[in-house]
């Protein structure tokens, strides 16, 4: 298996990633062809994850655009993956070119081509860490030596709770991190779940399926599950909806979006 030159030395480029796989969905090309093959194989059992993706991030350019609005200048893109166009930093820079953004993901491929894209960005940084080790997070000297916490942060969750298990505390480590940010910021997220999908369960659990196989299961939760990450916060109106409805910016016409676009939550909270 040939080792492009991008991939960091010490990386088993035969173990597929959830980062490079959402960066194949997204039509991105820092993955290998062992993430390829999963990510076709999620997509014989769930055709429109593309399409998913796709609303995650127009979802996250309209909160981040909403968050510059409301006077904040920091962003904490946790699980931020491998960068592509429009990403959190140009989003935010573009409306605020002071907003300062650091990006965690524990993917060293996303870490090294974040590492890249960013260089010469003397506001934006990318910190190694794990979302399940928040402590980690806040502590991490890349993100101390950027971000004052004692200031309102927008802290981004998309797309990334849903690969954190109940067995490790996914709602701790939320809560953990709202504790540390200062009132008047905002969390962000999105999560996957059954609802919205326009297929059965049953079929839709194959794509899980191939989550689990691949060592990085993917927790379907519930409405009232997810909305258990808002605690803390107040939720931002119109509420935790499907990510096309979270304040589009062109009225939609029935039947005009994907429907796939409509499969999971999202929403934005803001702590008192």
């Amino acid at each position: 298996m040939e080792r492009p030159a991008w991939a960091p030395q010490g990386i088993d480029i035969s173990v597929p990633s959830v980062s490079r796989m959402y960066d194949f969905y997204l039509g991105g090309s820092h993955n290998f062809e062992v993430d390829r093959e999963a990510a076709r194989k999620a997509m014989e059992f769930l055709p429109g994850l593309p399409k998913i993706m796709q609303a995650n991030r127009a979802f996250m350019r309209r909160t981040v655009r909403y968050a510059v609005d409301r006077g904040i200048d920091q962003f904490l893109d946790i699980g931020s993956g491998i960068p592509t166009f429009g990403n959190v930093h140009e989003v935010a820079q573009a409306a605020h070119p002071g907003a300062r953004v650091a990006y965690v993901d524990h993917d060293p491929v996303a870490v090294a081509h974040s590492r890249a894209v960013l260089d010469g960005n003397d506001r934006a940084v990318i910190a190694a860490a794990d979302l399940r080790r928040p402590k980690e997070i806040l502590a991490h000297p890349e993100i101390t030596g950027l971000l004052d916490l004692e200031r309102p942060v927008a802290l981004l969750l998309v797309a990334v709770l849903h690969f954190i298990e109940d067995a490790d505390d996914p709602y701790g480590a939320v809560a953990e991190l709202r504790d540390a940010l200062a009132p008047g910021s905002l969390v962000i997220l999105t999560h996957a779940a059954y609802d919205g999908i326009p297929l059965s369960r049953q079929e839709a659990d194959g794509t899980v399926g191939v989550y689990r196989n691949i060592r990085n299961p993917l927790i379907m939760r519930t409405h009232e599950e997810i909305a258990g990450f808002f605690e803390g916060y107040e939720l931002i109106e119109p509420g935790l909806v499907s990510m096309p409805e979270w304040r589009p910016e062109t009225p939609q016409s029935p039947g005009q979006e994907d429907p796939y676009a409509f499969s999971g939550f999202g929403g934005v909270g803001r702590k008192a």
